[in-house]
């Protein structure tokens, strides 16, 4: 019983979520059910126009009366067919708004999601919700303004006028009815679980495709497109399975309906025969049944089609509500500060984990302060938390314990917008824009004039390149940046960073696809152009963070060791290694140094 409760509070709540998202289109969701039910007034008149015309007309020789009858039947006809077609059209506005306002809606909060909310759903989730969920609603929205307005009250109103013509055969459509309508629920409630399995696979689905398209130069590249293939036709099996499942029990639909229909005009027709031989109804009145039958039925038919859809809608309108009802974890302070005094950092024993069910925290016991306008260098093998370290920064996710302080005031006190503001961040995952190179260059700062993305440019060394493209700093970016070399889009990303003016600039490992030349101009730039910016720069090469104020190892989530490059390379075996290895010949960070021959032999 108290799960029961438990569905219906759920149910309502989602309705609850879903119809805040209707809005300015009430006036037409009001409108429409309005209209459908005068469609259904006229429909119900006809066959009595029609049983009048048979009766007192045809029988009685009364051409005057067919006349007038014919008359009122197309006026009927007309208006029906006039409220019909405003039906559609406001069913058609309310539908489509409500889908606009619903995918408006989602799409701003993702917007307001933490990288923690993020976490939550799949980026090809997020897509399938926006996309197929939402239309499936829409086309379930619509149906329920038309149809399930339309069916109940044409079954009512034939009902109605069948018991008022005959009550003894208006109870075979009684009976028929209540048939239908248990089956009816058997077959939903079984259907109902396929699909809102489903559309998780959908997910599985969109994923593998968009993983595929995106990456689709490694496929080439490692010659996959098999594997690749193999993967798809796997996801697309799993809907198809499915489908098929929650179809297969949707198909004694039809046939549960067409045997009813075809059996009560049989009865209706030989129980009427007799009635009429008795001389308890009239040929039109017959006729009139019969028209009434077939509109019950029909209504039947129309009520089933819009359980499928709700059916299928349902799970479509859970996943829609959990995007919307999603709360960003990361929100502003009752009194945020909207100013930041300087670009100085401290952490003070933080602790940081992604999830409270993690075993143990990605980040213990950080301790460092830096000051205004210093270069740090942070360096670390894969898995150090180099990343994470500096996403506290920015608030891009909260400390689980401790806390990190920016301009001296602890970043939880901040509007998340000032603080952001003044952080400039280059990722790891560079991401540019469909668009010109200065579109692109304008995120940064979308009043910037073109003289200031030039001196930005030169700053991080990609002017150089732009001059030579066909139109410089108009030369389109397609998507993802997929005409331009990794380098280049590092250098871009640098641009767009410093465009900001930052009290303080991250670098995540930003140019591990530039060569040491270019990495070193930037770095004078930086030093030169932007000496009170506080500089960040996580690398794998020591090369690029070596003339840094102070450098940072981290290892294991830990601050290993802090300090200048030669301070370091006494008091640190973790950097002198790692040197040892760079400066001999060896690889990147995450490579050991190689053995000499001293070592080969054991001295």
């Amino acid at each position: 019983m108290a799960e029961l409760s438990g569905k219906k509070s759920k149910t309502m709540n989602i309705l609850r979520i879903l119809g805040d998202q209707v809005g300015e289109f009430k006036k037409d969701s009001i409108l429409t059910p309005l209209f459908m039910i005068c469609e259904v007034i006229m429909e119900t008149i006809i066959p009595i126009m029609m049983a009048s015309i048979i009766d007192n007309g045809v029988e009685a020789g009364n051409m005057n009366h067919i006349y007038l009858m014919g008359a009122l039947m197309v006026c009927a006809a007309g208006i029906s067919l006039l409220v019909g077609f405003m039906g559609g059209k406001y069913g058609a506005s309310a539908s489509s708004g409500f889908a606009r306002n619903l995918r408006e809606s989602m799409f701003r909060n993702i917007q307001t999601y933490s990288f923690s909310n993020i976490d939550k759903f799949s980026t090809a989730g997020l897509v399938t919700r926006l996309t197929t969920d939402v239309t499936n609603v829409q086309n379930a929205y619509q149906m329920i303004l038309r149809m399930l307005t339309r069916a109940p009250a044409s079954m009512i109103f034939a009902m109605a006028m069948a018991f008022v013509i005959s009550p003894r055969l208006a109870s075979i459509y009684l009976i028929a009815v209540i048939f239908l309508g248990i089956c009816l629920f058997f077959i939903m409630r079984s259907a109902a679980t396929n699909f809102r399995q489903v559309f998780h696979k959908y997910d599985d689905l969109n994923a593998s495709v968009q993983e595929n398209i995106s990456g689709i130069r490694v496929v080439k590249a490692y010659v996959r497109e098999d594997y690749e293939k193999s993967k798809f036709q796997t996801a697309s099996e799993n809907v198809y399975r499915l489908f098929v499942k929650a179809e297969k029990v949707l198909s004694w639909n039809n046939p549960l309906m067409q045997f009813t229909v075809y059996a009560c005009i049989l009865l209706i027709s030989w129980f009427g025969a007799k009635t009429i031989v008795a001389g308890n109804l009239t040929t039109g009145q017959l006729m009139s049944l019969l028209t009434y039958c077939m509109n019950i039925l029909m209504s039947l038919m129309m009520l089933s089609m819009v359980f499928v859809m709700i059916t299928m809608s349902s799970a479509s309108a859970e996943r829609i509500a959990e995007v919307l009802t999603e709360t960003p974890d990361i929100t502003n302070p009752e009194q945020p500060l909207y100013e930041v005094a300087d670009g100085s950092i401290e952490f003070n024993n933080v602790q940081f984990q992604y999830s409270h069910h993690a075993e143990r925290p990605v980040l213990q016991d950080i301790n460092v302060k830096i000051r205004s306008g210093e270069t740090i260098g942070i360096i670390g093998s894969t898995g150090s938390a180099k990343s994470s370290f500096v996403n506290l920064i920015s608030r891009l996710y909260d400390v689980t314990a401790g806390s990190v302080k920016v301009g001296g005031r602890d970043v939880r006190e901040y509007d998340i917008e000032t603080l952001r503001g003044e952080v400039s961040m280059v990722l790891q995952k560079n991401v540019l824009f469909s668009g010109t190179i200065l579109e692109n260059l304008r995120w940064g700062d979308k009043n910037a004039t073109e003289e200031e993305c030039i001196r930005a440019c030169r700053l991080a060394c990609a002017d150089e390149f732009i001059q030579k493209m066909p139109d410089k700093y108009n030369t389109y970016i397609e998507q993802g940046g997929s005409n331009v070399s990794g380098g280049q889009k590092q250098r871009l990303c640098i641009a767009r960073a410093l465009l900001r003016k930052p009290k303080i600039l991250i670098l995540d490992d930003s140019t591990s696809a530039v060569d040491t030349a270019t990495d070193a101009k930037i770095r004078q730039a930086f030093a030169e152009e932007i000496p009170g910016t506080t500089k960040l720069i996580i690398a794998q090469r020591i090369s690029s963070v070596q003339s840094a104020d102070r450098i940072i190892v981290m290892n294991e989530g830990r601050i290993d060791g802090i300090g200048t490059h030669e301070e370091l390379l006494k008091t640190n075996e973790i950097y002198r290694d790692v040197y040892e290895a760079q400066t001999g010949g060896g690889g990147d960070f995450d490579e050991a140094a190689p053995e000499t021959d001293g070592q080969k032999k054991g001295e």
